[in-house]
């Protein structure tokens, strides 16, 4: 395995600690994060999760093109998960590495018999390599603006998971993991519960130099019933790992599909995670939680751009914070994220996507959105589904889905300015100014085929 380590990453192999305060909270607005000084809202569409497992990735080529994309968030599973060739019909599947290019936390022994060929694990020693591969990923992504969610945990869904799991007893020397597959996250067995807590631990340990990280507990635990008590174990793991470290991470929470309203919140979890959660119900019934609600996957309707658009807009528009596109057009050999995605494959990505959501994020940019709030019936248009942010009598961003008659907009009295941006091309398709006297202002919209987002900004102010 050949590495091109950056001197961050050489620094920190040295045991120097070079990096800012990790993205965190914002303190005016903790529904959104800061980072690096700068409000922040996470938009991303990345790979599925291997570029660190997968040795055959060419990880430098993949974040060149979130960089030269303009986007700032990826996912990466930590490689306690692993996937086979077909599974979920993904074709090309970057967590599903060809035989001798997985790499994991877990160090190979000396003995021959892991599943997928060469040698078991050692679910009690460190594979060195794999973590100077993880770490120079997140330096990598870091130069480039880019935030990556680390995923410590996800369910064996299948049976074919659970046999190249290193965590199944048939992959390592240890004796640990004779249980059916749906016990692996569970407390029910101390011994393989005590490996967990322990690459948990080396994990947050080997991250804790880098600013452009955070933590989710468990992918999907509710896809197989992973219990309550273990989530909370594996979050304490994490939070009692950095008291004696010099920075603190965020913790992320995946909560469901769809939406759902979280009830017994755990008080380390500053995260929280829906997959597929379009219409943004998730983000509205959870809003009073004051964190950030993050619509974390994407796919299963198909490969075009349209359905992937609008969930993105009405989820940020509806005060999302994130936004993380599982895109497919990026596979080993396709890094610049240019594969023809079959058809088969269950979601979609590629450049014009990527393109569409930099035009999301440089719209919500455009605003000082921490001061925003979603608010309802601010924005009405007939015949369009309309979520929009305000800040009273000062800024307005709204993402109209449907063709919008006789729009109008509830103001102060003021001076103001409009503008219609187009959400394929970004570009203003009309701009007013007026004054207005006070109610409802009646805006015409041009002429567009299926979305469109509206600015409105008081000019009393300066602009962003």
């Amino acid at each position: 395995m050949k590495l091109r380590l950056s001197l961050l990453t050489l620094l920190l192999l040295s045991g120097v600690c070079l990096a800012a305060e990790p993205i965190g909270l914002h303190p005016q607005n903790p529904h959104y994060f800061e980072w690096r000084d700068k409000p922040t809202v996470l938009i991303g569409s990345g790979e599925h999760y291997g570029a660190v497992i997968n040795l055959d990735f060419d990880y430098l080529k993949y974040l060149d093109t979130l960089k030269n994309d303009g986007l700032n968030q990826v996912r990466i599973f930590s490689g306690t998960f692993r996937e086979v060739p077909g599974n979920f019909g993904i074709v090309d599947n970057t967590l599903a590495p060809a035989a001798g290019r997985y790499v994991c936390p877990w160090a190979r022994s000396d003995v021959p018999g892991y599943a997928q060929g060469g040698n078991k694990f050692d679910l009690t020693k460190w594979d060195e390599a794999y973590f100077t591969r993880l770490k120079e990923v997140v330096a990598q992504a870091g130069q480039r603006g880019v935030v990556r969610e680390l995923v410590l945990f996800t369910p064996l869904y299948v049976d074919t998971m659970w046999e190249v799991s290193p965590m199944n007893a048939g992959n390592n020397i240890n004796g640990i993991g004779a249980i059916p597959k749906d016990e692996a996250l569970t407390l029910k067995h101390a011994n393989l519960v005590a490996a967990q807590e322990a690459v948990t631990r080396k994990l947050v340990q080997e991250l804790n130099g880098f600013d452009n990280v955070y933590f989710e507990i468990c992918n999907e635990p509710y896809a197989r019933k992973v219990p309550a008590d273990w989530e909370a174990r594996i979050a304490r793991t994490i939070a009692e790992t950095e008291k004696e470290l010099p920075h603190k991470h965020l913790i992320a929470q995946n909560i469901s599909n769809k939406s759902a309203k979280i009830e017994n919140r755990n008080p380390l979890v500053s995260i929280f995670n829906f997959h597929y959660a379009s219409p943004p119900d998730a983000v509205t019934i959870n809003y009073g939680l004051n964190k950030p609600i993050g619509h974390d996957e994407t796919g299963f309707k198909g490969n075009g751009d349209a359905v992937y658009r609008k969930e993105a807009w009405q989820f940020i528009l509806n005060g999302g914070s994130v936004f993380s596109h599982l895109d497919y057009s990026f596979t080993v050999g396709h890094e610049s994220g240019d594969y023809q995605i079959p058809a088969k494959t269950p979601g979609g990505g590629g450049k014009a996507f990527r393109r569409q959501m930099k035009i999301l994020k440089d719209f919500v940019e455009g605003f000082d959105f921490v001061q925003m709030k979603p608010v309802r019936e601010v924005v009405k248009a007939e015949g369009a589904v309309v979520y929009a942010l305000a800040e009273a009598g000062k800024s307005y961003a709204a993402y109209l889905h449907g063709k919008a008659q006789n729009a109008s907009l509830e103001l102060p009295v003021g001076n103001y300015r409009a503008e219609w941006v187009n959400v394929l091309q970004g570009n203003i398709e009309k701009a007013e100014d007026f004054a207005h006297a006070g109610g409802d202002k009646a805006l015409v919209a041009p002429d567009y085929r299926e979305d469109i987002a509206l600015k409105v900004q008081s000019t009393a102010a300066p602009r962003k």
